[in-house]
Order: structure tokens, then C-alpha cells, then sequence
């Protein structure tokens, strides 16, 4: 790659999420890493770089808007690697990853949208691949801790020679709260698909995400949405809100890596929601209201009716809530030998949140300082297929947990 002028621009910096990304860079990047921060509005970037420690508050601010597509290629040509935190990524996405491939910049984004990122892979693959760009989608909460988990249990699998993996099944437990970009993010692939119904089964499609749909194998995937259940250890389980998306991405890491993981591979997730009466009860709740609330953004009065009570875009929980926040996933697979295995995946803060700027931050850091020791890959790609046990080994180092046991 030439010589650029930053190593690193964080696109969104003066939103909800972008503010912690930075914050997060500026106490986890090495001081000679040339950081810039870039957004619409040159006074709220001002306003965000003194906010931060006064070794960090020099960095450079970059003007870019994505309405305007000649300031959205001079950002990502003045850098090797942008991460953006810009969205619903649907509606303002597609010109910037889309600069980052024709650039051979490296990028990262935290959308967890089927339909933005099947759209990315269809503009941009291609053009990536020619100019070695690394184009990680979903590098935050959704879907880090699904992808690395699948990812870190099939390399133990092959590793033991216990075969590829078959019944893989993820439990998540959370405490955190809900953002106004992700409810923003959900309301615009609603009204996507109450305008195009086509859309519907680009997003009911469980390989909606491969490479080579027509190489897919016939593997019958379990449902997104799993009706409450009682799982391992007497917990009752739901619906996990992210599972149409988390499940996408990992069977697309699946495929990428020529079916590794096993092509025999069905993948699910659901939300742990505890034990007893309690736990049923607010399985039956969660479920419950998952489907009343989608039933209602893809209705327009009752969307504007919700529009009223949920969070608005670049909003988000206060800093103690954020600190009380967690996330803890286990991810239990069978193999074709008949042996089994258990990933964690944990972190301290909101997962959307705290742990999200970790996620983001650290995948930022691997792509602009590690890239000698990533993957040989470029193009479209997934959290692991693009950064791999770098990854990893940068989370567990930021405090977060990954580990496969045998059970």
C-alpha cells in the first residue's frame, strides 16, 4: 500500500458509539499510530478530540459527509485502514466501503444488517480482492463473539481430529442497553422490505450471506427465531434479537474457508433468560414482544407510534449503566467424531457499547499493525476470516474471554 497520510480514521467519531471508540484508541493505540477522527461537522470533532487525554487531543480531523462522494474518497485514500461507525450502514454505508475497495483501504464496520452487507459483497468483493482490501463487516458485538467462538471450536475440532463440527449452539447472556442506531438500523431494513418484497427472502434466507449460494450445501439450518426452551443447566431460553444476522455471518466464514468448519455444520442462537417460573415467563415475554415489535415497524402508523417511546439515533446508555453491562456466550458443538466441545466468549461493559468499542478498537489496531500475521485474504470478509487468532489474542489481552474446553 502507498504511503498514506493516516494509519487509521475513525469515521463517525462525534456519535454515540464513535466518542467510545475513540476514547477507547486513544488509551489502547501505540502513540506514534497516526489516528484521525472524521465526520460531518468540524466543530463537534473539535469538540470530541478535546474530550479525549491530551496526548491523543493533536490528532487531525478529517471534514466527510456521505452525501458528498468526493470527500468520502479523499478520506479513505488518505488512510490504510478506516473503520466507521456511520448508520443505519443501508442508508449510508455502500459509499463508503465502496471508497475503501477502489482504495485498497483496509475497512471495519459494526452493521448488523443482512441486507447492507449482502449489497457490500456484491459491489465491492471483487473490486477488494484486485486491490488487497480487507473489508471486515459486523466487527463489533454483532457478531465477534459468535464468529470467533464457531471459529476457535472448529480450529480445536481439527486440531484433536474429532471431524467437523455438526449441532453448534449458542446461548447468550447480556445485560446492556438498546442504542438509537441500532433501533434506527432495524427500522430501515423494516421499511426495506415493506417496499420491496423481494428483500423478505433475501433475509429469510440462511445462506443469505455466501460466497457461492449454489455451493451451499442442503444442511437444514435451525429456525432464527427458537421458541422458548429449556436448555443446559435448567435455563430457560428465547429468541436472540441478533441470531438472523450472527448466524449469516458465520456460516459465510463457514464457506470462505472452503466449508472448514464442516459442511455438515447447523448453527443457532438463542438468549438465556434464567431459571424457574422466572425464566419461562420472561421467555415468554421476550418472545412475545420480539414479534410485536417487528410487527409494528413494519406497519407505518405504529411505527410512528414507537418512534415516539424508543431511543433516537446517537443515543445510548448512561456511562454506569454501561459499566453494570455484560455479555457471556456459550457455544456448545458436536463433531462428526462424536466429541464435544464449549466455547466462552465474556466481557465486562455494555456489550453494544463498552465492550463494542473494545471490539472495534482492537480490530482497527490488528488491521493497521498486524497485518503481516493476518489471514492471507481479502475482499468481503468476516471478523475471523479476516483477522483470525490476531483477534483473539488482542481481545483476551483487552480482558475479554475466549476459550474452547473439551466436554
Amino acid at each position: 500500500m502507498p504511503e498514506r497520510e493516516h494509519d487509521v480514521v475513525l469515521f463517525g467519531a462525534t456519535g454515540f458509539v464513535g466518542r467510545l471508540v475513540a476514547a477507547y484508541l486513544a488509551q489502547a493505540a501505540p502513540p506514534d499510530l497516526r489516528i484521525a477522527l472524521a465526520g460531518r461537522s468540524r466543530e463537534k470533532l473539535v469538540a470530541v478530540a478535546g474530550g479525549l487525554p491530551a496526548s491523543s487531543r493533536h490528532w487531525p480531523l478529517v471534514e466527510a459527509d456521505t452525501g458528498d462522494p468526493a470527500s468520502v474518497t479523499r478520506m479513505a485514500e488518505s488512510t490504510r485502514v478506516l473503520v466507521t461507525t456511520v448508520g443505519p450502514y443501508q442508508r449510508y454505508g455502500l459509499p463508503v466501503v465502496e471508497a475503501c475497495a477502489r482504495a485498497g483501504t483496509h475497512y471495519a464496520d459494526l452493521t448488523g444488517e443482512v441486507l447492507f452487507v449482502r449489497e457490500a459483497i456484491d459491489r465491492c468483493d471483487a473490486i477488494a480482492r484486485e486491490t488487497g482490501a480487507r473489508l471486515v463487516h459486523a466487527a463489533g458485538y454483532d457478531s465477534i463473539p459468535s464468529d470467533l467462538s464457531v471459529f476457535l471450536l472448529a480450529e480445536r475440532a481439527r486440531q484433536d481430529g474429532a471431524g467437523g463440527l455438526t449441532d453448534v449452539r449458542l446461548v447468550a447472556t447480556v445485560r446492556g442497553g438498546v442504542s438509537g442506531g441500532t433501533v434506527d438500523s432495524m427500522r430501515a431494513q423494516v421499511e426495506s422490505m415493506a417496499t420491496d418484497r423481494t428483500l423478505r427472502k433475501v433475509i429469510g434466507d440462511p445462506y443469505a450471506l455466501s460466497p457461492d449460494r449454489a455451493a451451499e450445501p442442503a444442511t437444514r439450518q435451525p429456525p432464527d427465531a427458537m421458541p422458548p426452551a429449556l436448555a443446559a443447566e435448567g435455563r430457560w431460553t428465547a429468541p436472540f434479537v441478533m441470531a438472523p444476522f450472527n448466524t449469516r455471518i458465520v456460516r459465510r466464514s463457514n464457506a470462505l474457508q472452503e466449508w472448514a468448519y464442516g459442511r455438515g455444520l447447523r448453527y443457532g442462537e438463542s438468549m438465556s433468560t434464567g431459571r424457574g417460573i422466572p425464566g419461562v415467563l420472561t421467555a415468554a415475554g421476550v418472545t412475545t414482544g420480539l414479534a410485536a415489535a417487528f410487527g409494528a415497524m413494519a406497519f407505518a402508523p405504529t411505527r410512528a407510534l414507537l418512534d415516539r417511546v424508543l431511543p433516537a439515533p446517537g443515543s445510548g446508555p448512561s456511562e454506569s449503566a454501561r459499566e453494570r453491562g455484560f455479555f457471556r456466550m456459550i457455544v456448545d458443538a458436536d463433531t462428526e467424531s462424536g466429541r464435544r466441545y464449549r466455547a466462552t466468549a465474556a466481557g465486562k461493559g455494555d456489550p453494544g457499547y463498552a465492550a463494542t468499542s473494545v471490539m472495534l478498537g482492537e480490530a482497527a489496531l490488528a488491521l493497521a499493525l498486524d497485518e503481516d500475521r493476518l489471514p492471507r485474504r481479502a475482499g468481503s470478509l468476516t471478523p475471523s476470516t479476516a483477522l483470525g487468532n490476531v483477534l483473539v489474542e488482542r481481545l483476551r489481552a483487552a480482558g475479554h474471554t475466549y476459550e474452547v474446553t473439551a466436554l
